[in-house]
């Protein structure tokens, strides 16, 4: 049985990454694992990312030296988010061929807009 994490705005303690986003997380990784790099009217919900933020994210990722794979179902046992005065800052765990769990993190600011949330990748690094 699934575990449900709602939306809630927790400014004290991480939490889990809501399910309703995941499969937005999901998608994100893809587009990065491919190669895509566009990120941008590609995945629903998910803000235009600027083309030096994008180079910068492609070469954290190639010096990191691993493939990124799928986010397997372990990466929400670890991945987090916290409310932070009118965002979510959420890190999500990365996987790769090599390696399994890596160091590597998505960094994103997750807003609420009406019913809605949109995306803002902020980073692919390790912290």
């Amino acid at each position: 049985m699934t575990n449900y994490f709602p939306v809630l705005k927790n400014d004290d303690n991480e939490m889990p990454i809501p399910e309703i986003w995941r499969d937005t997380f999901e998608k994100i990784v893809e587009a990065l694992r491919d190669g895509g790099f566009r990120l941008g009217g590609e995945v629903v919900g998910v803000r235009p990312v600027s083309q030096i933020d994008l180079d910068a994210i492609a070469k954290n990722i190639a010096n990191y030296g691993c493939c990124l794979v799928s986010l397997p179902k372990e990466t929400w046992d670890t991945s987090v988010c916290l409310w932070v005065d009118g965002y979510w800052d959420v890190l999500v765990d990365l996987y790769t061929k090599e390696e399994g769990a890596s160091d590597l993190v998505l960094a994103v600011r997750v807003y609420e807009e009406g019913s809605l949330f949109s995306f803002d990748i902020q980073s692919v690094y390790v912290p």
